[in-house]
């Protein structure tokens, strides 16, 4: 009866058919470029560069603003500590420990900078920030090259070393344009400060904004791991890096339950019509002898039916609109854009179930129609 019902009321049965595949098309290449969406979010906003400065507690900030680096410094073992606490990378991540120094080379001063590798958490395995600098060579600021004529691959000396320049850097339009870049543990020797560093850059995890005071949880958590250090933080950056992300995260959460209510009145409006179709033949079959149970079944088995199968359809379509058109949106993270065939597991046993719920008031409708009245006004 069912199928025949389904083959007879063909209108009805595919427009059913189209709203559930489509909103479950929707919400398959919905939340399968969501995921690439938040990542491409994360990827762009951390790209806005380090939000976070660890600095030595004993630093004079006066000077400190005044100069661009502290004159203090504290041991290299510090970024160790930090990165070695449980839980600190919630709300520290990407850090870099590096040592910033003027530095008299030919006769000008310029600012060496030396960077050990970024650190992050190992089971998020984030993608490293930052400069990469292998030992013995250099990575000079536009101005400091245009000065000295240097191109990459002349040799250049500091102090006493002599070092490879892999890298002549394009103007900035800020003080870096006078810095010379290289590996921490080169810069140090030269300084002649083994294993002292001035700052550890990072970023916060937070993803708080200004009002939300956020220096405030990060300067508690460092004073537990590092009381001899001390946090400041861009609060311009961070802020607009957890603006960003916040919209993003809202949108979504907005959306998939307002796509729900969505199908769920689609799906109800379709059955509710089928039942005013049926008022004739719901009386008779009442009539003949057809409890309320059957006859709430041939409506509710209908509508699993037709989840099952806009399921499949709508997965179908929602995977290849999310693989064609989300790799051009996100291309940043365009190879992070898979086939989640779980999702295909979610919808073929979410949809039959939902299409059911929004069936059960029509059914219900059904069954509570006085068959005599039925047939009479027919």
């Amino acid at each position: 009866m069912i199928l025949k019902e389904l083959w007879h009321r063909k209108a009805n049965t595919a427009l059913s058919l189209l709203g559930l595949a489509g909103i479950v098309a929707f919400l398959v290449g919905f939340l399968t470029t969501a995921d690439a969406a938040k990542r491409e979010t994360r990827r762009i906003t951390r790209d806005l560069g380090f939000n976070l400065r660890i600095i030595p507690g004993t630093t004079d900030m006066d000077r400190y603003w005044f100069d661009g680096y502290s004159s203090a410094t504290m041991s290299q073992e510090t970024v160790s500590r930090l990165a070695a606490q449980d839980g600190i990378f919630m709300s520290y991540n990407h850090l870099m420990a590096s040592l910033k120094q003027p530095f008299q080379l030919q006769g000008r001063e310029v600012i060496l900078m030396g960077v050990a590798p970024t650190i992050t958490s190992a089971d998020k395995k984030k993608r490293p920030m930052g400069y990469s600098i292998k030992a013995g060579t250099l990575q000079l600021g536009f101005q400091v090259a245009d000065r000295l004529g240097v191109k990459p691959g002349d040799q250049l000396s500091l102090g006493a070393k002599e070092f490879s320049v892999t890298k002549c850097l394009v103007e900035s339009g800020t003080e870096q344009d006078i810095y010379v870049f290289g590996h921490l543990e080169d810069i140090q020797g030269v300084l002649g400060l083994d294993g002292q560093i001035n700052e550890i850059k990072a970023i916060d995890c937070l993803c708080l904004t200004a009002d939300e005071e956020p220096i405030k949880i990060l300067r508690q958590e460092l004073a537990k791991v590092l009381p001899e250090a001390r946090v400041i933080q861009d609060r311009v950056q961070a802020d607009a890096r957890a603006k960003q992300r916040q919209m993003i995260e809202n949108k979504f959460g907005f959306l998939s339950p307002f796509l729900l209510v969505v199908s769920a009145l689609w799906v109800g409006v379709m059955a509710t019509l089928n039942v005013r179709e049926r008022r004739a033949e719901i009386g008779v079959l009442r009539a003949l002898g057809y409890g309320s149970g059957r006859i709430a079944g041939l409506f509710l088995v209908k509508a699993i039916l037709l989840g099952c199968v806009g399921a499949v359809i709508g997965f179908g379509l929602g995977n290849a609109l999310a693989l064609s058109v989300g790799t051009e949106i996100f291309k940043v993270t365009a190879k992070a854009i898979q086939t989640d065939w779980n999702l295909l597991g979610m919808a073929v046993l979410a949809t039959p179930l939902f299409s059911a719920i929004a069936s059960f008031i029509p059914a219900m409708l059904a069954v509570a129609q006085d068959p005599a009245v039925s047939l009479r006004e027919d």
